[in-house]
């Protein structure tokens, strides 16, 4: 019997059960014509939030490496008639596929902490901000550091001070943290202006 070795899952479940979108792109300030990226989008239930939110003058964009959940997503998009939505398959630590200074604002949702566990932040911070324009917002939320489900094992969760530092070495200014739900946190830091 072979032994499986454990490694950290970029595709884990929804947090469609544990997260209000709505709450999180409000505390973002997402507005009427923004340009959105949902950076590890999974089932996509915050982009078609914000699909509503940045109506037919703005535009979002829901990137996930894993295929299955994208697809599932389309299906959703393409059920609700949404047509400001472009789904994108792409690994982050490999590029992002979208022009420089492009989005207005990018959410990250409990993904951070993996590529912070496989030490690939380096790539996609750079790439994240890269496609932000100059005074963009980049929001990360992340499970509380505390044992216990929902959410992944105590060792990879990050603390907001965690997520503060990361983002700062990355050259982002930290905008605030504040309590999104019941289990989760948000930092938001902006991209400097030139």
């Amino acid at each position: 019997m072979q032994t499986e070795k454990h490694t950290h899952k970029h595709h884990g479940k929804s947090s469609r059960g544990v997260l209000d979108a709505n709450r999180i792109l409000e505390s973002i300030g997402l507005e009427n014509g923004d340009k959105f990226l949902d950076a590890g989008c999974g089932d996509g239930y915050i982009s078609l939030a914000a699909s509503k939110i940045v109506k037919s003058s703005g535009r979002v964009y829901a990137l996930d490496a894993y295929e299955p959940s994208l697809d599932s997503l389309r299906k959703e998009a393409s059920q609700n008639e949404i047509t400001n939505m472009e789904v994108i398959q792409a690994d982050m630590t490999v590029g992002i596929p979208l022009d420089d200074d492009l989005v207005d604002k990018c959410v990250m949702v409990n993904v951070l902490h993996g590529f912070a566990s496989e030490k690939t932040l380096i790539p996609v911070l750079t790439e994240i901000k890269r496609i932000l324009k100059p005074g963009g917002t980049f929001a990360v939320v992340e499970f509380d550091k505390v044992e216990g489900p929902p959410g992944p094992s105590f060792d990879v969760r990050l603390s907001p001070e965690d997520v503060e530092l990361i983002l700062e070495e990355h050259g982002f200014t930290i905008g605030g943290t504040e309590e999104v739900g019941r289990y989760h946190y948000l930092v938001e830091s902006v991209k400097k202006e030139l």
